[in-house]
């Protein structure tokens, strides 16, 4: 049986480091830093080790003063920053993803602000955190100073034991933290080869409805769902296995076009989005099913197109468009239409409110993913680039007709073919779609972009 690894959570009021201290545990910059409280919401997951010890973190969304983790209180204590402007609807929702990470976690981690010195919002948190049986080591974060390091002992009033004071940004104090941390840590090798299996992104236009498709195919509320565009600003993975397929889900931010982009936080969860496509297998394009396809959907096609990723169009909120019995297939030739690009790719029609047809996705984009790894054997290959030749005459250039030579198919995920000719130069586009088209006939690579490169023959003299 494969062997859990431990999980550690970060958990504490906004603004505190946690995102920084975050990055600093994984080893790059997972987490969006801002200066601004409220901008993590959902719970972020990321692999560290330290000391022959493999870990998860658990990043999460801070934690207003509360009565009880569930009713927010009228006014917040005068020492803590303001709440981005749309993020105290969110509140709520942050601390039932703060108790969901606290329950999955071995070890909490208690981060405080040793600037502001301890709050009424701190001592909320230490209460609760107090009735968990779980070992917490307290944090106090931004002590850079001799003065503040020596200021910390403030924090023993909590009630958790020794405050240990370190710096998330510069790194201070945290190898000692993380000596202790390790030490009540059921081992977990860290050279261990972690598999991801079929890495599959969620994608698509702001309020299309990712976060509810991952939860309906997760089950469980694990990622944070609104009505209001933007809520998901971090990828969120989350792994299952699937018919004894391990399955690696990533939930990403709204792709918007580039020139609709918002400076700031929005703007980086846009990068992270794109990063995240880049290390997916097959991204499940979602589009609206009351919009129909928009010219943003398009441009978040095309960049999982530039990236040769496979793709599954994905039609949402299909419960709330008015149908017939011609409804689907008009609606898929009109997508068909205007993505005239993806005309190899699946669509599916769901509702991930209701959970219709969502039991369809995986089966899906797991055929997807399969289509990416095939490889055709050379000697087909070379019959069907044959027939297909004789078939259909090759173009020319001034009187010099194109000459295949050999074909090969070179790599798989995505699958690339090489042609070895007299001059690449004559080959037209439509004749290179041509080509495709003809292996596709052959095997469909269902959903998956394939490549198709020229190549001049090593020493040719062809002078036709």
């Amino acid at each position: 049986m494969k062997q859990r690894k431990p999980v550690v959570a970060l958990v504490g009021r906004p603004n505190v480091g946690k995102s920084t201290l975050f990055n600093r545990l994984v080893g790059k910059r997972t987490a969006i830093v801002e200066d601004l409280p409220g901008t993590t919401r959902d719970r972020i997951y990321g692999d560290s080790d330290w000391n022959g010890v493999g870990f998860i973190v658990i990043d999460t969304g801070g934690l207003e003063a509360q009565a009880d983790w569930r009713t927010a209180r009228a006014a917040p204590t005068p020492a803590a920053a303001p709440l981005a402007a749309d993020s105290a609807q969110f509140v709520e929702q942050v601390h039932n993803q703060a108790n969901l990470a606290l329950e999955e976690a071995d070890v909490i981690i208690f981060v405080v602000d040793g600037k502001e010195g301890l709050t009424a919002a701190d001592e909320d948190v230490a209460e609760v955190l107090r009735q968990t049986q779980k070992p917490i080591f307290l944090a106090v974060n931004k002590a850079e100073s001799p003065q503040r390091r020596l200021d910390a002992v403030e924090f023993w009033n909590l009630g958790l034991g020794e405050p240990r004071p370190i710096s998330a940004y510069h790194g201070e104090g945290v190898g000692d933290l993380l000596d202790e941390v390790v030490a009540v840590l059921p081992p977990y090798p860290f050279d261990l080869e972690e598999d991801e299996g079929v890495r599959i992104a969620i994608v698509g236009r702001p309020n299309v409805g990712k976060s509810s498709l991952l939860n309906a195919l997760i089950g469980s509320e694990r990622s944070i769902v609104s009505d209001v565009p933007g809520t998901t600003r971090d990828p969120i993975d989350m792994q299952l296995v699937y018919n004894g397929q391990l399955i690696t889900l990533i939930d990403t931010a709204g792709i918007r076009r580039r020139g609709k982009v918002e400076p700031g936080i929005e703007k980086y969860s846009v990068l992270r989005a794109m990063r995240s496509v880049d290390r997916a297998d097959v991204a499940l394009l979602l589009i609206d099913g009351v919009d129909g396809v928009t010219a943003q959907d398009a441009h978040v096609a095309g960049y999982v197109l530039e990236k040769m990723k496979g793709v599954v169009v994905v039609v949402n909120k299909w419960d709330a468009v008015e149908k017939d019995s011609q409804t689907m297939v008009e609606y898929t030739k009109r997508i068909r239409s205007e993505l005239k690009f993806l005309d190899y790719v699946p669509v599916i029609y769901i509702s991930a409110k209701t959970t219709q047809r969502v039991h369809s996705v995986l089966p899906t984009a797991l055929e997807v993913a399969e289509a990416r790894k095939y490889r055709l054997g050379t000697s087909e290959l070379n019959h069907l680039i044959r027939e297909a030749y004789d078939r259909v005459p090759a173009p020319s250039r001034s009187g010099r007709p194109l000459r295949i030579f050999y074909a090969t198919q070179a790599e798989a995920e995505p699958p690339t073919f090489v042609l070895f000719v007299n001059d690449p130069e004559i080959v037209h586009f439509s004749y290179e779609r041509y080509l495709e088209n003809q292996i596709r006939a052959y095997y469909p690579f269902v959903g998956t972009p394939i490549r198709i490169l020229f190549r001049r023959r090593s020493g040719d003299r062809d002078k036709a």
